[in-house]
Formats: C-alpha cells, structure tokens, sequence
C-alpha cells in the first residue's frame, strides 16, 4: 500500500549516503542541489554506496565551491588509478549560486552543510544547506516542540474515536 518514509524517493534518483546528525547539529536554512566532479573510481565506490558524508562540509575557494571531508572508500579493481578516500571534491553550481552562497558564508555563523548524496538520472548530486549551528538550548526548545506535536496528534487521535 503506502510506502515508509525511508523508501520515498523521487523518481530518477537513487540514494548513497546520508548525513543524519546534520539536523541535530544545526539550523538548516536553504537547501539546494549541486553536482559534484568525480573520478571514475570515485563514480564506481559511489554506485555501490560506499560513501559517507559525517564531518564533511563546503566552502568557497577562489570563486569555485569544494566539498571537504567525505569519505569515498577506494575502488578496490581500481589498483593504482585509484583515488584518496577524503580529497577535496569541486561542486558544480552556476557562478550567480555560488556569488550568493559566498555573501552568506561572511555572515558569522553560517556554514554550508552536505545533507546528502545521490544520483539523478545518472548524474553524482549532492544536497546542501545553509545552516547555522544550534546552542545546546535550542535543543531543548526542539524536544519540547516535539513532545508538544505529539502531545497534540494523540490528542486528536483520542477526539476521533
């Protein structure tokens, strides 16, 4: 019948790797879609999931957006045209995109966050998001809305009986 939340995609995409702790850490803001240049290796460890996006972030260089840290593990029949699992990766976005995202990054406390990895329509695309870090209070202001929402969807399950 339904599907779970895990198994909506949309169509032509398919997911890689995730960053979960991401909404936790941080406030997130604007989200966008950015292709990311890849080695055929790279291409390779990818299409078998072997990624992991904890700790990576984006920043501008130079004009040009790059993507630190991501764990791409090597592609073993690569032998030595292989690649280094956590080089940094240059993302594709329009120069106007990227203009824009260098303005934000200036203001104190923004950083640019992977969400998440996947291919659509064949093509390497990772997600991103302008995010700012949460205080240890926000987190709680977080579970109490949380348990407020809860609180009311019982509440109302109760009212249609």
């Amino acid at each position: 019948m339904g599907k779970n939340k895990k198994e909506q995609t949309p169509a032509g995409e398919r997911p890689i790797c995730s960053n979960p702790k991401a909404k936790h850490h941080y406030e997130l803001e604007d989200r966008f879609e950015v292709g990311i240049a890849l080695r055929g290796s790279e291409v390779k460890s990818l299409r078998a999931r072997q990624a992991d996006l904890e700790g990576a972030y984006a920043s501008v260089d130079a004009g040009e957006l790059f993507l630190h840290q991501m764990h791409i593990a090597p592609y073993e029949q690569a032998h030595r045209f292989g690649h280094e699992a956590k080089r940094p990766r240059k993302l594709l976005a329009h120069k106007r995109e990227i203009e824009r995202l260098s303005g934000k990054l200036t203001l104190r406390g923004y950083t640019l966050v992977p969400l998440r990895a996947y291919f659509k329509n064949g093509h390497a695309k990772i997600e991103l998001a302008l995010a700012k870090g949460k205080l240890a209070g926000d987190n709680r202001e977080e579970i109490k809305r949380k348990l407020d929402l809860r609180e009311a969807r019982s509440a109302m399950e109760r009212q249609k009986r």
